[in-house]
């Protein structure tokens, strides 16, 4: 699957907009999507993150709550591939920006909406399939 360029949604990402839409989306995104999600979520918070950073994870974030998809939402299974194709190929990006913190607080945020079990999907976070 080809990527699409999602700086063009950066301008659909809004705080209050990215918590309804995963609140909305969460069990049947699956926790892997929202651990991602999470992860960028909170890694734009930080200080610490470099400025272009903060751009690609804003426009991968607009994305996923933006209604114009190349798949959309709506198809079961298949519409929410690719948002995790954009957040897992962001994720990697800035991998090396995430800190442990991050990682542990959308841990916790994840135990909110899903079972241990199905938080176990999060081990392989960079395996799409």
């Amino acid at each position: 699957m080809e990527l699409p360029e999602f700086m063009q949604y950066s301008n659909k990402f809004t705080k209050i907009e990215f918590v309804e839409k995963i609140s909305r989306i969460a069990k049947r995104a699956g926790a892997k999507l929202v651990y991602a999600a999470l992860l960028l979520f909170y890694t734009l918070q930080s200080d610490q993150i470099p400025l272009k950073d903060k751009a690609i994870i804003i426009g991968a974030l607009g994305y996923l709550i933006s209604p114009l998809d190349v798949v959309p939402d709506a198809i079961p299974i298949a519409g929410l591939g690719d948002d995790l194709a954009v957040l897992i190929f962001v994720l990697q990006k800035v991998w090396g920006d995430v800190s442990e913190d991050v990682k542990e607080k959308a841990q916790n945020k994840l135990r909110d909406w899903f079972d241990e079990d199905e938080i176990a999907e999060i081990n392989d976070l960079f395996k799409v399939e």
